[in-house]
């Protein structure tokens, strides 16, 4: 990934500063910006197929809507993870989840992924949702290298990202915003096929669409053999 690392914006506030940040926004965070992000989450899980009996691990898990539709997904015999940075957005999860009654088949985390409090090839899928563009451009790398050890040989990933595929005027209009405002814009677009493939990762399924014009890709990726 040295090649790419260069022309990405870096993530210059801290992590204490995103979990503060977060948290902050943990109870609006839905009204803000949950709403124009359901319908790419949506693709990236039917991406992912999460079946019955599986083990399954969301990174970045927000206020839980993800979280809720994989819980369903795996049913009784199966299990699903969370980790997500921000107790305050943990804490409106979890009450998503014991609304739905489904408390029961997932259990969170709070922490930073780029150490995942997981064992090796513990789960059988991961999905990342508006998350990866979060983490600083040399972070990156490490993130989706703990993603690959926790995963199962033949698992899966699944990625939404604002993406730098295809630059804009928009694209860049926000990666200004990005360097000028990085507490209030904290993440910025990545290359995602380009970040899975130099972690290991085999892509096998990428969409690109866009986003208030930006561009947003939703990657499937597996672990190679």
């Amino acid at each position: 990934m040295d090649d790419i690392i260069p022309t990405l914006s870096r993530v210059s506030r801290s992590k204490m500063s995103a979990r503060a940040n977060y948290n902050r926004m943990s109870r609006w965070y839905d009204w803000i910006s949950g709403g124009a992000e359901k319908k790419y989450r949506d693709i990236g899980l039917q991406k992912l197929g999460a079946n019955p009996g599986e083990q399954i691990l969301e990174i970045g898990f927000g206020t839980g809507h993800c979280l809720v539709a994989l819980a369903r997904s795996v049913g009784d015999t199966g299990k699903v993870f969370g980790i997500d940075i921000s107790e305050g957005m943990m804490e409106v999860a979890r009450v998503r989840l014991r609304d739905a009654v489904l408390s029961y088949r997932v259990e969170l985390h709070q922490g930073d992924a780029t150490t995942l409090p997981f064992d090796p090839v513990a789960f059988d899928a991961i999905f990342v949702s508006f998350t990866l563009e979060l983490f600083d451009t040399p972070e990156i790398p490490v993130m989706l290298r703990e993603c690959l050890r926790v995963l199962r040989t033949g698992g899966r990933i699944c990625v939404v990202a604002l993406s730098k595929e295809h630059e804009s005027w928009t694209t860049r209009m926000y990666e200004w915003f990005h360097e000028k405002f990085p507490k209030i814009i904290d993440c910025r677009p990545i290359f995602v096929q380009q970040a899975l493939s130099d972690s290991g990762f085999e892509a096998v399924d990428v969409n690109l669409t866009s986003m208030w014009g930006l561009p947003v890709e939703i990657a499937l990726a597996w672990k190679k053999s």
